[in-house]
């Protein structure tokens, strides 16, 4: 009911601004987590290491704030719409390209080529829907928007599970599926409008005869402090979520032998726990704040770990995987919102998403020194390497949450009258 009666509210323009935004990152999560389900896969065809696979997730997570900032930029100089568009269509590009890699060296080339593309969606989509949709209700589509992530999770596990063993598909087949999100760019190009703020703000810029924002001195000591903090809490956020997805199927299929059919299954029920986490915490972030919300369900994280690590039957494993990722998206839930409530208002194409990925780029080698640390200490178990990173960086993302600003609330439709002269 809650769903419905939020999008009732909704104009066509804000409906459509959205869904538009969702879906961009939906399948943009969609192409990177096919990788993660064919690790293994690709690292049997070129005779290599789960290790040296990992390094194409690393690649992909260290190139993204390249793209933040590339497309941010862009977004805040010709709009967040037709950024928007070109980005889709570069992340489709190299994901089907990914597909014809010859070797595993070109194949992890790609892999950073669509790091760049995939950096730039998230920033970019934010801002556009944000900045069109109205202050009321903004938790929970802050939740469902950064849900899209799990809705691209799930989509992938789906796709893993059903079409993966058929004869002739194989992992090269899965990363050609993942170009089709370039169709979404003609619903974008007939359906979607221009950010209002955006062009509230070009308008005034032209007015004044400037041909970008321009920033007071002594707000940039601001700015730094602001933009470094988040790029701290950023770090701790990624650092969460990908270290608790990245490997867990291969955790599956390593340690469990589970095969694509059982995988898929059990990643289509932690998803579900993600997608009902990041709406439940996003949508309660508007009655008890951001910060509060993100501690709570960070700290959850850690009671669900045995289940989660440690269970030896699918359905226990299926049961922990679905509290874990409902607390750990329930944290991520309100991150959209909380960026962009925190972020300048003249560089709100850029500030959120170059913080957010450059927190991924901090934390890019994650699945790296986990799949490391497993083959090196613990005999190729993944077990005590995944729980020890759900309670280091549960911590983690609690101590510095608790200790930042929040802006619940704030203003985004008026903030480009605000730009600075």
């Amino acid at each position: 009911m809650i769903f419905i009666d939020r999008f009732h509210r909704l104009t066509p323009v804000q409906r459509n601004a959205f869904i538009a935004c969702f879906l961009g990152w939906s399948l943009d999560a969609f192409d990177f987590f096919i990788l993660v389900f064919c690790v293994s896969s690709i690292a049997d065809e070129f005779h290599a290491k789960v290790s040296v696979v990992a390094e194409g997730i690393f690649l992909t997570l260290a190139m993204r704030p390249v793209g933040a900032f590339l497309f941010g930029f862009m977004a805040d100089r010709f709009g967040r719409r037709p950024t928007l568009m070109l980005d889709i269509i570069a992340y489709s590009v190299f994901e089907l390209s990914s597909a014809f890699a010859p070797s595993l060296r070109i194949f992890l080339v790609m892999r950073a080529l669509f790091g760049i593309a995939m950096g730039g969606e998230w920033g970019v989509g934010a801002a556009l829907a944000f900045e069109t949709l109205p202050a009321e209700g903004r938790g929970f589509f802050s939740g469902l928007l950064q849900e899209g992530y799990v809705v691209g999770y799930l989509l992938a596990a789906l796709i893993y599970g059903t079409v993966f063993p058929l004869t002739h598909v194989g992992w090269r087949g899965m990363f050609v599926i993942g170009a089709l999100p370039a169709f979404l760019v003609i619903y974008i190009r007939s359906q979607v409008d221009e950010s209002p703020v955006w062009l509230k703000g070009r308008a005034a810029l032209k007015h004044q005869h400037s041909t970008g924002p321009r920033f007071r001195w002594e707000d940039i000591s601001t700015y730094a402090v602001s933009f470094l903090f988040l790029v701290v809490l950023m770090f701790a956020f990624n650092s969460f979520s990908h270290g608790t997805q990245d490997l867990y199927p291969t955790f599956l299929q390593k340690n469990h032998g589970f095969k694509p059919q059982a995988t898929s299954l059990i990643a289509i029920i932690y998803n579900i726990g993600a997608l009902l986490g990041g709406i439940t915490f996003g949508n309660w972030s508007e009655r008890i704040g951001r910060r509060r919300a993100i501690v709570i369900a960070s700290l959850l994280a850690i009671p669900v770990i045995p289940l989660w690590a440690y269970s030896q039957s699918a359905g226990v494993l299926a049961l922990g995987g679905f509290l874990m990722q409902f607390m750990i998206q329930g944290a991520w839930g309100i991150v959209p919102a909380h960026l962009n409530e925190l972020s300048p208002p003249s560089v709100r194409g850029t500030f959120p998403g170059l913080t957010y990925q450059l927190g991924n780029l901090l934390s890019s080698r994650n699945a790296v020194l986990q799949s490391k640390l497993a083959e090196t200490r613990y005999a190729g178990s993944f077990a005590p390497v995944l729980a020890w990173t759900v309670v280091i960086v549960a911590m983690l993302v609690a101590v510095v949450t608790a200790a930042g600003p929040e802006a619940k609330g704030a203003e985004l439709s008026h903030a480009a009258q605000r730009t600075q002269a």
